[in-house]
């Protein structure tokens, strides 16, 4: 049904180890016709506890180079795509914007990592924080940070807080954070912003992907058109996790169609079931 994994990383992240190729070989094996690889660019990520300060950023002269070559290489297997995933930070507008000016993605993922400088995939987050609090404190940053930077394609993993809340979904819901949802889906809407339905949220075990479905269907009543997906992988028997719901959840979000990206421009592609 979907035929393109638009999220995945490779040894370009640093908190990935795969090779390129395998990531390719895994995603010709799962029958996608076209990926994109959207390695981490963080800029400023502070140091936690597996990770120095400054680790999530590499050599992007480098990276075009590399996945340049591979492009051709797998030509007649796969359409590979350039792109990247970079971290909102409300100081970084000016930053990303002179950074995907410069080089010629095809697609850009804005996700929010840090809320005020932390990431919540540390419990360190949380301490002090009921889930409910930490949820609303993420939906305000991450409003904060569309207001202050432009400079991407589509919305990665909305709700990532929930994956790692002390009691994950459970009191979580679309209508709970409403307001502020509202307000990022709108903002999305009205600056042509795509939102993201990844896939990964399966695979931590959420029982929905990121955003919740409620939330996808509500981009959908509010007007939005362009829903990508990606599975975030970063390891090959991870590209696209479970897409075999990927399209059903999608048609149930009133649906009938997905985005791609290619030189930064959408490409709506019909879902067959």
């Amino acid at each position: 049904m979907i035929t393109c994994d638009a999220h995945m990383h490779t040894r370009f992240s640093e908190d990935s180890d795969s090779s390129v190729h395998s990531m390719l070989d895994a995603a010709v094996n799962k029958g996608m016709q076209a990926v994109c690889i959207t390695d981490h660019l963080d800029k400023d990520f502070p140091e936690t506890p597996d990770f120095p300060a400054g680790a999530f950023m590499f050599d992007l002269d480098e990276y075009f180079s590399r996945l340049t070559q591979l492009k051709t290489e797998y030509q007649k297997k796969l359409e590979v795509r350039i792109g990247v995933e970079i971290g909102l930070q409300p100081h970084l507008g000016e930053y990303y914007k002179e950074l995907t000016e410069k080089y010629p993605f095809d697609f850009v993922i804005g996700s929010v990592h840090l809320i005020h400088g932390q990431d919540p995939y540390y419990r360190g987050f949380f301490e002090g924080r009921s889930d409910e609090e930490a949820y609303h404190e993420a939906f305000e940053v991450t409003v904060e940070n569309l207001k202050k930077i432009d400079s991407f394609d589509s919305l990665g993993h909305l709700d990532y807080v929930v994956r790692y809340g002390a009691h994950q979904a459970e009191g979580y819901s679309y209508r709970k954070y409403a307001d502020e949802i509202d307000e990022i889906l709108k903002h999305l809407i009205s600056h042509g912003k795509g939102l993201e339905m990844n896939m990964a949220g399966m695979k931590y075990g959420l029982g929905f992907p990121n955003p919740h479905p409620d939330v996808i269907r509500r981009y959908n009543e509010l007007g939005g058109e362009i829903v990508t997906i990606g599975a975030d992988a970063h390891r090959p028997e991870h590209i696209a996790f479970d897409y075999e719901q990927a399209g059903e959840i999608l048609i149930s979000c009133g649906f009938s169609y997905y985005a791609e990206f290619k030189g930064r421009k959408p490409i709506f592609k019909r879902i067959v079931p």
